[in-house]
């Protein structure tokens, strides 16, 4: 599984509004620079991450974005849901009429990989931008 450029992207703008102080906003320019983001790219994983609710947008001269929560409460699976939908690791853990033979229930490779998509998404769920932010400060 591969996460699409939009991602990754997203991934940094999230870090970077998190590592600004509480009440303080980013305007689009700031960000597409600190980022090294096209400035049209970023306005439109701005809209998705406003949309999915992880950022506020305030318009004006003064304007710009910061997070709508707090860092702790974001994890990597919510962003990746914004940007991408539901994580799926195969068609037939998404829908069980997909299984090119009809077994999907009954099949082992359905079950294993049920098994670590259930996984993955849950270790996704729990690493926060929080937390990579704190790990990243102690590193230093």
């Amino acid at each position: 599984m591969q996460f699409n450029q939009a991602t990754d992207y997203a991934f940094r703008v999230i870090l970077y509004l998190a590592s600004i102080p509480e009440g303080e906003i980013a305007n689009s320019q700031t960000i597409a620079e600190e980022q090294n983001i096209p400035v049209g790219f970023l306005q439109k994983i701005m809209r998705s991450l406003t949309q999915g609710e992880m950022v506020k947008s305030y318009r004006g001269i003064d304007g710009g974005f910061a997070l709508a929560k707090s860092a702790e409460e974001i994890s990597l699976l919510d962003i990746i849901t914004i940007m991408e939908g539901p994580v799926n690791l195969q068609r037939c853990l998404k829908e069980n009429n997909s299984c090119s033979k009809g077994c999907a229930p009954q099949c082992p490779v359905h079950a294993a990989l049920a098994v670590i998509q259930n996984d993955f998404t849950q270790a996704l769920g729990n690493i926060t931008f929080a937390g990579m932010l704190n790990k990243n400060k102690a590193e230093r």
